[in-house]
């Protein structure tokens, strides 16, 4: 098992507080920092048109696709910056991730 360290920026304080430059004080920090409201895009997943080929999982950059029991279950939207990379991938036939702006998904929430 490996073993957690403490983190120079404390959870919770988001992007915005990370050292000028573009120093990064230590490896895996991503899943530290929420950074979902980058996003202008957000994709929808539509589970009743997903056929679970992992194509969206595997490209994803953020690892924002969540997976449970080899079914993609939905989108990790603290960490989704919406480039749209698991749309693209989708299977046209299936067509089981669409992309939407976040003001208009924000409307439908």
């Amino acid at each position: 098992m490996t073993e957690r360290r403490e983190m120079p920026i404390k959870k919770g304080q988001g992007w915005k507080t990370l050292p000028h430059g573009g120093i990064i004080p230590e490896g895996g920090t991503a899943e530290h920092f929420m950074t979902g409201d980058w996003r202008t895009n957000r994709p929808i997943h539509h589970r009743d048109r997903c056929i679970d080929c992992m194509q969206c999982w595997a490209y994803c950059p953020d690892m924002a696709i969540i997976v449970e029991d080899g079914k993609v279950v939905g989108i990790d939207l603290e960490h989704c910056k919406g480039c749209g990379l698991c749309v693209a991938v989708c299977p046209p036939k299936v067509v089981a991730l669409t992309l939407t702006t976040e003001a208009e998904a924000k409307k439908n929430d």
